[in-house]
């Protein structure tokens, strides 16, 4: 077997993203079978939903590993680091041995008859490189729907959660909630046992007659028993069944976010995991995840939030009116042509004072005269700038002189660019997430 270089890896992975997406588990099925069936080795967690799967991922792996486990997390997209995608005890892949196992995985993908796709090959990357190390569990985030998803792979899992059902992706997993609850119940496996996080009362129903059809057991999250929480760019705060939680991360949404955490540890302890109530609460207080209402600067203050979908959205509103109530910020905002930003530039010139639009660096990027034109349309005092670098600059030098909090929002995929720039106009030198 000839290793390729960790340049060459990549370049290889992106080569055949021209492939894009084509739901299916045939050509998944067909190379983990022809790497010895990877998959069947794991211990697996799965998480499909809307919104929240990553902060998800990402606190119950830092439970799990405060616990003494050693945990796997497989997520997408990445926002600075491709290796990101793939980790292991909260560490990214290493250059040598994404390249080493992509190398293993590639002359089975290139000889099949139907290639497949890039997130396919991911997949049984990721997959290989877990069944390799052996990890207590692997925690598996879907990446688009569920039931045709490369990660539905898997024939069993420890536990299916769907953490919520919202619009998104419509032209591929359809235009109600009903069609798209149905595609992340694919996930769920005969005799299993699932979380349901939130959802319409639609959703709920298509999610319990797929449970009920496979036997599986359903368990819902308790919002309910959500007691008083506190917010503030230095962390968050709530109580639970009575007791009193802290997180690091940021945001209105991470709250229901840390209660399906809860709910999972629950049912996750009822299979005989052991869980000690004090590595739950270090693990929430230590998870950290990337572009999700996360602050970057403190002079002046600036928080980024991935927010892409109508109910991401609505969840950055509320975040804005819940710590900016007083002061409403300046807007940077970039987002892809693809994406339904209509919702986006109404709900958005509600909140803040002006904003400032950006042409991401992608080829799908909305180009930022055309969005400035739509801020406008919806009655925002609203400006153009060529580049991500170029907005936040301007934003940070109007935030300094009128001591205002700067919000940067839109696609993920402009979160390494606007890190950088952060990081280069911040006053205040900050260190953002590596």
């Amino acid at each position: 077997m000839i290793t390729m270089t960790y340049e060459e890896t990549l370049e290889y992975i992106h080569s055949i993203s021209w492939l894009g997406s084509r739901p299916g588990l045939e050509r998944i099925r067909e190379l983990c079978h022809l790497l010895g069936e990877p998959q069947k080795k794991l211990s697996v967690i799965h998480v499909a939903g809307t919104n929240g799967k990553g902060s998800f991922c990402s606190m119950l792996s830092s439970v799990l590993m405060s616990a003494g486990y050693s945990v796997g997390m497989f997520t997408s997209p990445y926002v600075r680091c491709f290796n990101e995608r793939i980790q292991l005890n909260g560490k990214m892949i290493g250059n040598n041995d994404l390249a080493r196992i992509t190398s293993k995985v590639r002359p089975f993908a290139d000889a099949m008859a139907d290639h497949p796709t890039e997130f396919e090959l991911i997949t049984a990357v990721g997959l290989a490189f877990y069944a390799e190390k052996c990890p207590d569990f692997v925690i598996l985030e879907a990446g688009m729907g569920g039931r045709l998803d490369s990660t539905n792979v898997i024939d069993s899992s420890v536990l299916s959660v769907i953490t919520g059902i919202d619009l998104d992706h419509t032209a591929i997993l359809g235009d109600t909630v009903e069609k798209i609850a149905a595609e992340k119940a694919g996930i769920i496996k005969h005799g299993g046992s699932v979380l349901f996080g939130s959802g319409a009362a639609s959703a709920r129903e298509v999610i319990a007659n797929k449970c009920a059809l496979e036997n599986a057991a359903l368990h819902f999250a308790d919002y309910e028993k959500l007691g008083e929480s506190s917010f503030s760019v230095d962390g968050t705060a709530f109580e639970y069944e009575g007791d009193r939680y802290t997180l690091s991360l940021l945001g209105e949404y991470q709250t229901k976010n840390a209660v399906n955490v809860l709910s999972a540890v629950k049912i996750l302890r009822s299979k005989g995991i052991s869980l000690p109530e004090a590595a739950v609460k270090e693990g929430l207080a230590s998870a950290a995840w990337p572009a999700r209402f996360e602050l970057l600067s403190r002079r002046p203050v600036a928080v980024y939030d991935g927010a892409h979908n109508p109910e991401g959205v609505s969840a950055a509103v509320r975040n804005i009116e819940l710590f900016f109530k007083d002061d409403a910020p300046v807007a940077v905002v970039g987002v892809m042509a693809d994406k339904d930003h209509g919702v986006m530039t109404e709900s958005i010139s509600r909140v803040v004072r002006c904003v400032y639009c950006v042409t991401p660096d992608n080829p799908r990027a909305m180009d930022s005269e055309e969005l400035a034109s739509e801020f406008a349309n919806a009655g925002a005092a609203a400006q153009a700038f060529e580049t991500v670098g170029d907005g936040i600059k301007a934003a940070f030098d109007y935030a300094s002189a009128e001591n205002a909090p700067v919000v940067i929002l839109g696609s993920l995929y402009m979160y390494a660019e606007a890190a950088e720039a952060v990081k280069k106009y911040s006053l205040d030198g900050m260190e953002v997430s590596p």
